[in-house]
């Protein structure tokens, strides 16, 4: 499969190279390409902007540092949701509140594309260790096309419910753990 990746710092960097071991094929964008070298040197294709990751892929997933990162690569000028074919799946797994990631897939429910939460509950560490998993929040079909992508990312993946309620979940589970 044909997979976009936006955010290539510490998880992203973990992340893309379990994708590729599972035999996808993955096109990354970073603010900064130095962070992606190591990433292209194993393979992973190069795209300019994050719109032209999406045009070449089925599903984009995005990890970056806060909201207004997520609205820039998803909704900016050259953001995903200009490349984005019709059919292609958007998977922000962002920790940030439930909020602007509701706004973010309403414009893209808008435009005709399916935008799905999808923040991933564990650290570098627990990535690494393969024991990762995801919690989803979206349109339920999409999260089943998705499903065999997430469980090449980690062994569980969790729909949640609409928009939103994922992303709500993590950080409920981020405030219990810190209590």
């Amino acid at each position: 499969m044909q997979l976009g990746f936006i955010g290539l710092g510490a998880m992203g960097a973990i992340i893309v190279p379990r994708l590729m071991a599972a035999g996808h094929t993955v096109t990354g964008w970073n603010r900064s390409k130095d962070k992606a070298e190591a990433l292209i040197h194993a393979g992973m294709r190069w795209g300019a902007t994050p719109r032209e990751v999406a045009a070449q892929s089925e599903i984009v997933f995005s990890i970056v540092t806060d909201a207004d990162a997520v609205k820039s690569v998803a909704l900016g000028t050259d953001g995903i949701i200009s490349g984005l074919k019709k059919g292609g799946l958007y998977l922000d797994m962002s920790t940030i509140a439930p909020e602007p990631s509701r706004e973010v897939a309403t414009a893209f429910a808008q435009a005709g594309l399916t935008m799905l939460d999808a923040p991933i509950s564990g650290s570098p560490v627990t990535l690494v260790q393969g024991n990762a998993s995801t919690m989803v929040g979206g349109d339920k079909a999409a999260y089943e096309r998705v499903l065999p992508v997430l469980l090449a990312i980690g062994p569980k993946s969790t729909y949640i419910g609409v928009n939103g309620m994922a992303v709500q979940m993590k950080l409920s589970v981020n405030a219990l753990l810190m209590i």
